[in-house]
């Protein structure tokens, strides 16, 4: 999602270079990490020495992995703002849906009020018609 729904065009390159950048970045800081994780586990065991999980990270694993934080909070924050604005337009949409649909109802009810007025003019037509038949058939038969 590097574009936002009202861009029509592919993203600049200048955009695509930076989120390239910044995933490379993200992949690159996490193989250090692994790196790292790895050749601690590597390492054989001092006796009581032995760091365990209360211990603090040494300041290079600890940087690694405030560098990746880092690094993941950066790419996560240009996703997480696409995906808020995605939200807010969804919601606009949604207010306009919301209000075409009472608009809707509207005409609709307008359109059954003026069609039972129409019936009811063409059900005092139709009964004035029959009420001058039958007038005109009383004259003609006195």
């Amino acid at each position: 999602m590097n574009a936002t729904p009202s861009e029509n065009a592919e993203p600049s390159a200048p955009e695509a270079d930076t989120n390239l950048a910044a995933v490379s970045e993200v992949e690159a800081g996490i193989r250090d990490f692994v790196r790292n994780d790895i050749a601690y586990l590597r390492r054989p065991a001092a006796g009581p020495s032995t760091p365990n999980a209360d211990t603090k990270l040494e300041p290079s694993t600890e940087a690694t992995v405030n560098n990746v934080n880092s690094l993941i909070q950066r790419v996560a924050g240009t996703s997480l703002a696409e995906i808020e604005s995605l939200v807010t337009e969804l919601e606009s949409l949604r207010d306009l849906l919301h209000a075409e649909g009472q608009r809707v109802q509207r005409e609709i009810s307008g359109y059954a009020q003026l069609s039972q007025a129409a019936m009811k003019s063409t059900r005092m037509i139709a009964d004035n018609v029959a009420q001058w038949k039958r007038k005109a058939e009383n004259l003609r038969n006195e």
